[in-house]
């Protein structure tokens, strides 16, 4: 039995202090915590900062226009998320521990361009994704092309699916801010793995991992409103069994 990554799942950036200072405690605790234990990665969230100094809460930006949306993203990633980022992967760095960033909407990395973005900006590869495809899937993201998109930046593997309703889709779209509890009346939801899409999409999720040389984890989290946390769980580590790839290829004879 192995650890395969610690998290805390904060908003280390959140612009009310008396939340943004624990959660940002938690991250640097979380790190040495995997330090001392010899776990090579943690995973949390970017954050998401108010939408300029002195706001108390965050502020997510869907769109460019007006322009204060396009200021707001501007300084939200230049004067306080790649500084702090900066700062806490050169802590984690020395320590030996890996960051990886779930790419989540309602923070300021959610996509692949993000992860690469700010990778870029802080010119380290010490910084990565943890990929859970049920953010991409709602997004209109195909899980293959962003898995090749980000090839070894792919620190950890979250296995959870998402189930597109095609009634209140067509209705609503995809942006959604009702509970997730309201199932029924929901744009989308998060499914046990198999569930939202079929075996062949992830058996091609499962390959393009090996292609792009991810050997890591594929670490079910259940979040299926449908299931029990042990039949989620269950019927995710039974379908996932299946189709997971345990040897290496070996020798190819044929050529």
């Amino acid at each position: 039995m192995t650890i395969s990554a610690l998290s805390a799942h904060a908003n280390p950036l959140h612009p009310n202090p008396s939340i943004g200072a624990p959660h940002r405690e938690a991250v640097k605790n979380g790190i040495l915590m995997a330090e001392k234990l010899g776990v090579d990665t943690f995973i949390t969230f970017s954050g998401c900062p108010g939408g300029a100094p002195g706001d108390l809460t965050p502020n997510w930006v869907t769109c460019p226009w007006p322009p204060d949306f396009s200021d707001t993203v501007k300084y939200q990633w230049e004067q306080v998320m790649i500084p702090y980022w900066k700062e806490v992967n050169a802590f984690a760095e020395a320590r030996g521990v890996r960051i990886a960033i779930e790419m989540h909407p309602g923070f300021c990395v959610y996509s692949t361009e993000h992860v690469l973005a700010l990778r870029s900006a802080l010119n380290s590869k010490n910084i990565g994704a943890n990929f859970d495809p049920s953010h991409l899937f709602w997004q209109g993201v195909d899980p293959l092309f962003a898995i090749r998109k980000l090839e070894d930046a792919i620190f950890h593997f979250h296995a959870k699916d998402t189930v597109i309703d095609p009634v209140n889709t067509l209705v609503n779209g995809v942006l959604d801010t009702k509970s997730y509890s309201d199932l029924i009346n929901r744009s989308w939801i998060f499914r046990t793995v198999g569930y939202g899409h079929n075996e062949t999409i992830w058996r091609d999720i499962v390959s393009n991992l090996r292609l792009v040389g991810y050997d890591g984890a594929l670490s079910i989290e259940h979040e299926d409103g449908l299931m029990s946390q042990q039949e989620g769980f269950e019927k995710a580590a039974h379908f996932l069994k299946s189709i997971m790839i345990e040897h290496d290829a070996g020798y190819a004879f044929w050529t």
